[in-house]
């Protein structure tokens, strides 16, 4: 059942609301009668002339510069084979979602249908000068050897087999570092390579760049060694011929320092490993099983350094910390080509990366304490930030020093923030959260409105992806008969309060929340009927540890809700105002709005206060808060009352909390925008730095502000975010979207988490 539900649900992420991955998006102002005459008939013929005039100027009018063509003929499709052009399409979009994501470079996918190389180079080389580079995917050897040899020879722009060097530059950086790790120099290394396909062969050859020697090289392929005894090799095999009279995998493992596996899950034997030298290395990056079964392995050796191309295990080799940042340095200086260079310094700046200081962000992505340059983290994970602040850059110059930049880049400060800038546009903040929830383990989630659909859609989400356990509140009957239409037939714990079977917990529940209540006018009776109602019913659960944390919202306002979950939870200690905060999701990165929900006008007191809150839960996110308080005068420009209020605050948090990054009272274009900031106001404290905090004066403004950024940057928003409440309760805007309700779901499973460990 579950295979069938994987399988409708990957169709329907293809097929809905529109068939596909990606789309076109236009850059430019289109609507008036002048835009589109200066964007087609006539006003395009004058960079038309400019182009004829200087070629390079294509490069200034067009969209070149950031396109890349992910290209393809599917004959060697991950895990599929050859399957043909238009069933590696859905491969080739995923591509193209990849390098838009992670390093912000549009992405036409070509698949051609073509399997002679001598056709298939011509008709790459014919549409060629669209595109700004190009990224060969999915073509199988060795046909693919050919392919990229002749179009680098032949074509001004870079182009890369990924399928061969982006494993090639990963491993390669991993391998470095897990030498310096032993102590070992790799030039007297003896590595065994399992596989013989583009990506060993291209792995090989960039180690013996590094120094590796031939001679201490062993590659076998499904035939056995690659030695002299045997005939019909193709040339790209016959590099790596051994000299030595070994005919086995077993044979060449023995004493053997390094390990590559590049082939077939399970091929790697205990005996094997045991056999090999002191230390030992093994990449075992056949997927998705590897060629020797990750807790086999520890038990067998306890001095190994493990990596595998699975993102579950430590030391992932996954292409994706690869070509997205390689291209965008080779594209961000016009570079004619990838050459050895720049592969090189990749491999370097990538290696290096990891021995530097992990960010908060990425160890709480990752579950971490603290992640340290060791046995068990010998490359960057996927999640890294810096990782486009680090490897374009370093390509780039690679780029220049080799000769191959067109464009060289001279203020190297100001192109590193135009990167972070582009890192903007993704949503690794959600992943991140999403990872850190299933971390968690089962934490029991009430989902107080679950005989809506949209609901009941986000529980078995949240079940399945292992984000919570669901707790489903509501009428039996209508929760049973949507489950089924969601082929949802999972033991999962639903609950009517008002069924009688649950008299028991009514009776046991009403006498914690009578004592909360008894001061308030309520009688015992008063508070059985409230327990009736779902809200305080799932509060109850919390508050009595029958459940970790609980939503609600989706078909009420939110004060129907709030109302009843202060009176019965009320607000953890020392909070003088509940707040909330909003996380956007915007093109140019997170953004915390407080508070969007709760306070009408707080005092400056109470914005001072928000401001500590808030800042708690953007550095509970793995995010360094930088907070602007926000009005419409800029550091006392104003003496009305609204401005004084948020100059008073920024005086108290300036007193009492001086490790904070915040200033204020400032208008938001200001805060915002850093040249603005720099030229007009540069005492300030927010000068040089991107702010992702906004705290705003009023209710009116908070409000109206998140769901402007929401509505016309689609920008997605994960909130309200409840600061102060006594337990894991949040509060879901009415009608969230599925999507909106599932990330809900994750910050109150990491609420309750947090709180626990602090218990």
């Amino acid at each position: 059942m579950a295979k069938r539900r994987d399988r409708r649900e990957s169709l329907v992420y293809h097929a809905k609301p529109k068939p596909g991955k990606i789309e076109v998006v236009p850059t430019k102002k289109y609507n008036s009668q002048r835009d589109l005459a200066i964007a087609y008939s006539p006003g395009v013929a004058i960079p038309c002339q400019e182009i004829e005039q200087d070629p390079i100027n294509v490069y200034k009018y067009t969209n070149k510069s950031n396109l890349v063509a992910v290209i393809s003929n599917g004959t060697a499709v991950l895990g599929l084979g050859d399957i043909g052009p238009d069933a590696s399409k859905p491969v080739m979009e995923g591509k193209a979602l990849l390098f838009k994501i992670f390093a912000d470079i549009d992405v036409f996918d070509i698949e051609i249908d073509e399997k002679d190389p001598d056709k298939f180079i011509s008709v790459v080389k014919s549409i060629s000068t669209t595109f700004g580079g190009i990224n060969l995917e999915d073509i199988k050897a060795p046909e693919a050897f050919k392919i990229e040899r002749e179009l680098i020879n032949d074509l001004d722009i870079p182009v890369m087999h990924d399928d061969q060097h982006g494993t090639a530059i990963i491993s390669a950086a991993a391998l470095l570092n897990a030498l310096e790790l032993v102590n070992k120099k790799i030039e007297d290394v003896k590595l065994v390579v399992s596989g013989a396909g583009a990506a060993a062969i291209a792995c090989t050859k960039l180690y013996i760049s590094f120094g590796a020697k031939l001679e201490n090289i062993v590659m076998t392929d499904s035939k056995g060694v690659i030695n002299q005894s045997r005939s019909g090799l193709s040339d790209e095999k016959k590099l790596f011929i051994t000299k030595r009279k070994i005919n086995s995998l077993e044979e060449a493992m023995k004493n053997s320092d390094v390990f590559i596996g590049l082939s077939m899950a399970n091929i790697l034997s205990e005996k094997m490993l045991a056999s090999m030298s002191k230390d030992p290395i093994v990449f075992a990056m056949a997927n998705p099983d590897p060629e020797i079964d990750y807790n086999t392995a520890m038990t067998v050796r306890d001095d190994i350094i493990f990596a595998t191309g699975r993102s579950d295990l430590p030391n992932q080799v996954n292409n994706v910390l690869g070509f997205p940042f390689i291209f965008r340095g080779a594209l961000d200086v016009r570079a004619t080509k990838i050459n050895e260079e720049m592969k090189k310094a990749a491999v370097i700046a990538l290696a290096e990366l990891a021995k530097k200081p992990v960010p908060e962000q990425v160890n709480i992505a990752y579950d971490e304490t603290k992640l340290l340059f060791g046995k068990d983290y010998i490359i960057p994970k996927p999640f890294d930030p810096r990782l486009i602040s680090e490897i374009p850059p370093a390509v780039a110059k690679a780029a220049m020093e080799s000769g191959v930049a067109q464009e060289p880049i001279s203020d190297w400060d100001k192109y590193t923030q135009v990167l972070e800038e582009r890192l903007g546009n993704n949503q690794k903040l959600i992943r991140i959260i999403h990872r850190r929830a299933r971390k968690a383990k089962n934490k029991k989630l009430v989902f107080a409105e679950a005989d809506h659909m949209d609901v009941l859609k986000a529980a078995q989400i949240c079940f399945e992806e292992g984000i919570a356990k669901p707790i489903l509140l509501g009428g039996k009957k209508i929760i049973e008969e949507l489950m089924e239409s969601l082929e949802f037939n999972e033991d999962i714990e639903i609950i009517d309060p008002k069924d009688k079977i649950n008299k028991e917990r009514i009776e046991e529940y009403s006498l914690i929340l009578f004592k909360k209540l008894r001061r308030k006018g309520k009688t015992l009776d008063d508070v059985k009927r409230l327990l009736r109602g779902r809200d305080y019913f799932g509060a109850m659960m919390v508050e009595n540890g029958d459940a970790d944390c609980m939503l609600s919202g989706y078909s009420k306002s939110y004060p129907s809700v709030f109302v009843p979950l202060i009176r019965s939870i009320g607000k953890a200690e020392n909070v003088q105002k509940v707040a909330a905060t909003n996380l956007m999701i915007t093109r140019k990165g997170p953004l915390f709005c407080s508070d969007t929900s709760l306070n009408i006008n707080p005092t400056h007191k109470e914005i001072a206060r928000i401001t500590v809150d808030t800042a708690r839960v953007v550095k509970r996110l793995g995010i360094d808060p930088v907070i602007a308080i926000l009005s419409y005068s800029n550091f006392g420009s104003s003496d009305s009352d609204e401005a004084k209020k948020v100059s008073e605050a920024v005086e108290i948090l300036h007193r009492d909390h001086p490790e904070l990054i915040v200033d204020g009272p400032i208008q938001s274009d200001f805060a915002l925008n850093r040249e603005m900031l720099k030229n007009r106001f540069p005492f300030s404290i927010l000068n040089g730095r991107k702010v992702n905090t906004l705290i705003f004066p009023n209710l009116d403004s908070a409000n109206v502000t998140y769901k402007i950024i929401k509505e016309l940057d689609r920008s997605v928003s994960v909130g309200p975010i409840l600061i102060g409440l006594n337990q894991p309760i949040h509060i879901l805007q009415l009608g969230a979207s599925v999507d909106e309700i599932v990330n809900m779901a994750a910050i109150s499973v990491i609420d309750a988490n947090e709180r626990k460990i602090k218990k």
